[in-house]
């Protein structure tokens, strides 16, 4: 069975190709530089195959009778926030969108399931949690997502089965944020954001491919998931026990102002806020977590080899 892959070189789709991989599936890997994906696959059988990140020219024939579309390109919300980055973050994910939309009209045989990636999206530091029933939140990013989410709404009215896969925190080896923070602990130099109580929505990298995989093969599920942890947790609980995995001790707040000025309305919407999120119809569905204790996560992924 074919699957395709967009943003397969990243964090999350790297892991989550080489599952699909072992698992027997036929991968194609849709990517703007072939030489880059063909090499970080290397050894591993996929088919790389070109797209302009914004049209389905080039791959159609792909997508035309596929098991699945897994939808994972975007321009990385890591930096500082400019009107031009801000609108890159957005318009890249209309782009992908709209390119996948295109694919799944124009084949013949529709594809079974096409997964998006999202993120989570709801209002910051609720004291209840938010489950995918919850209202969007207001935040830039926020309004990324429901924009997103609405435009790939056609996708479903086009005869595949559409799942929105909203990711939160991703703990895991090879990237994302946990090993440039876990790198600051055991330099000294580990500490939380602002008052330390925006709250920390997370989930392991193993159970972020695990609930994709979930949800490719359950032709039963369709529309929102929350891909997160039942048990969040305040960010300055994360950085003590992050600090006592790492065996370092948690010192000091990096007050709000300082990180306002190092990366901008990044900081005010990803550091100094937080998002009090938990998964009800991934559990609901039958998905068992393989990860649900923070201090048990972290110590197996930081300490082995």
């Amino acid at each position: 069975m074919k699957v395709l892959v967009t943003g397969a070189t990243g964090f999350i789709g790297k892991a989550l190709t080489r599952q699909l991989v072992d698992k027997g599936y036929e991968v194609v890997v849709l990517s703007r530089n072939t030489d880059k994906a063909r090499e970080a696959f290397a050894g591993i059988p996929v088919t790389a195959a070109r797209w302009d990140g914004k049209t389905s020219h080039g791959w159609e024939q792909y997508a035309n009778g596929a098991h699945a579309i897994i939808n994972l390109a975007g321009e990385s919300i890591q930096g500082f926030w400019t009107a031009k980055k801000k609108q890159a973050i957005l318009q890249s994910r209309l782009d992908a969108i709209n390119a996948v939309t295109g694919a799944v009209q124009a084949a013949k045989i529709k594809p079974g399931v096409v997964l998006h990636g999202s993120a989570i999206c709801y209002p910051p530091d609720t004291p209840q949690p938010c489950d995918e029933f919850s209202p969007y939140g207001r935040s830039f990013l926020a309004q990324c997502v429901e924009q997103c989410e609405n435009a790939a709404a056609k996708i479903g009215q086009s005869g595949s089965r559409l799942v929105l896969a909203r990711t939160s925190f991703v703990l895991g080896k090879g990237g994302g944020a946990l090993e440039p923070m876990a790198r600051s602990f055991i330099f000294f130099l580990g500490g939380y954001f602002g008052d330390g109580k925006q709250w920390l929505s997370w989930i392991s990298l193993d159970d972020e491919v695990g609930a994709f995989l979930f949800l490719m093969e359950h032709s039963n599920l369709s529309g929102i998931f929350n891909l997160a942890s039942p048990n969040p947790l305040i960010m300055k609980e994360y950085c003590r026990i992050l600090g006592k995995v790492l065996h370092r001790p948690c010192l000091f707040s990096i007050p709000a102002f300082a990180a306002l000025i190092a990366v901008g309305q990044l900081a005010d919407e990803l550091l100094l806020s937080g998002q009090n999120v938990v998964p009800k119809r991934l559990p609901d569905a039958g998905y068992v977590f393989r990860h649900t204790d923070i201090e048990q996560t972290l110590t197996e992924i930081l300490h082995s080899s």
